[in-house]
């Protein structure tokens, strides 16, 4: 996947897990964060994402001087000023050179600094420390909340070449997806985009044109069309709906309405069905998960048999 939207915490969570091995749970993906393997952090769109962390190193490269600069005008907008910054950073780096922080205690520090969090400068100062290289999300607390962590990001030796691999798998996870659509989950110009991708398919990375429609798409080499893949179940915010810009071949105009209803930037979780939405799920919040009843809307029309698996999928989603 490259990486995965993780804004909502919880949902990105349990994205990662119900793309993992069978069995896999949120401990375990918790696990894996706390080994350092996975990492989140603002990237591309100026937007929280989950990655590896030499992924991560990866994209700033390719996107991190631009959304600096993005994240600076945010910044300025809220009377930040150079001097301020330089301190920030400073504080920050030896806040945590002791090791991991909770972001209360960071944002604490600043203050005691006399660095003015309030009215979103906490989150943009971060935000803006993270392109730079300095910090970002690792370690569970508790099993509920992330801990700040600093130390240097890995480097990229070679800019490019990594890039051409990172979009290459980025491609193949999400195919068929066009160039343009590639180029807007980068937040890039649509020209180096398409560049990279003639040069990763040039040196025989696994990638291959298909048309789709009247659409030039790419897929991984010797990907099955309609390969019927059965009922899945995805949580909110889900890379399946958030990695493209045009979600067509995901999602039709009525199911989209009900997965984010009312556009409110809300994305509810998924039922799929061989890789299309068919509408949405959730299992309500109550004193005792186990007992809340989950609560379907199925937008499309489905066979009899399908809606059983449906309902069978969620009876037994494993990811409370």
């Amino acid at each position: 996947m490259v990486a995965m939207q993780g804004q909502d915490l919880p949902a990105v969570l349990r994205a990662i897990a119900v793309r993992s091995a069978p069995g896999t749970t949120l401990d375990d993906v918790r696990a894996a964060f706390d080994a350092g393997e996975l990492v989140r952090s603002w990237a591309m769109r100026g937007t929280l994402f989950v990655a590896a962390p030499d992924d991560l190193a990866v994209l700033h490269a390719a996107t991190g001087e631009r959304m600096r600069r993005q994240e600076w005008r945010m910044c300025e907008v809220r009377g930040i000023e150079q001097a301020a910054a330089e301190l920030a950073a400073d504080v920050l780096v030896d806040a945590l050179a002791d090791g991991p922080l909770p972001r209360p205690a960071m944002l604490a520090a600043w203050e005691a600094a006399g660095i003015s969090t309030a009215g979103g400068r906490g989150y943009h100062l971060l935000a803006l420390l993270a392109y730079d290289g300095l910090v970002r999300f690792g370690p569970f607390e508790g099993g509920r909340d992330q801990l700040l962590v600093g130390g240097a990001r890995p480097a990229v030796a070679d800019p490019e070449a990594a890039l051409d691999d990172a979009l290459a798998r980025m491609v193949a996870a999400r195919g068929p997806i066009d160039a343009d659509d590639v180029a807007w989950w980068m937040g890039l110009p649509k020209v180096p985009v398409r560049a990279a991708l003639e040069r990763a398919a040039a040196l025989g990375t696994g990638l291959e044109p298909v048309r789709v429609g009247d659409r030039d798409a790419l897929v991984a080499s010797g990907a099955a069309p309609g390969e019927a893949t059965g009922v899945v179940l995805v949580p909110g915010f889900d890379e399946w709906i958030l990695g493209y810009r045009d979600r067509s071949l995901v999602a039709s105009r009525e199911v989209l309405a009900a997965v984010v209803p009312g556009a409110n930037g809300v994305f509810r979780p998924m039922v799929l069905v061989d890789g299309v939405a068919v509408g949405t799920w959730r299992i309500p919040a109550a004193r005792s998960k186990a007992s809340a009843a989950p609560v379907l809307e199925i937008v499309e029309r489905v066979p009899a048999a399908v809606r059983t698996r449906i309902d069978r999928a969620v009876a037994a989603w494993p990811h409370r």
